[in-house]
């Protein structure tokens, strides 16, 4: 389960499916080197997206 303290580089590793929802979102997280040590909720936000509904989207990705 992906929870907003897990860094961006941690999901990634762990479901390289997520990938897909960064990109949906236009989201360089992956690559980005501050993927290592932002959280995804700080990622998102940064981003003005809503947090907690990607979140639940990245989870039904890895549910699958």
């Amino acid at each position: 389960m992906i929870k907003k303290g897990m860094t961006i580089r941690e999901i990634v590793e762990n479901h390289p499916e997520c990938s897909e929802i960064f990109e949906k979102y236009n989201l360089g997280c992956v690559r980005c080197i501050a993927s290592s040590f932002e959280t995804i909720e700080e990622g998102l936000s940064a981003h003005g997206l809503n947090v907690d509904d990607v979140i639940n989207e990245l989870n039904e990705v890895i549910a699958t």
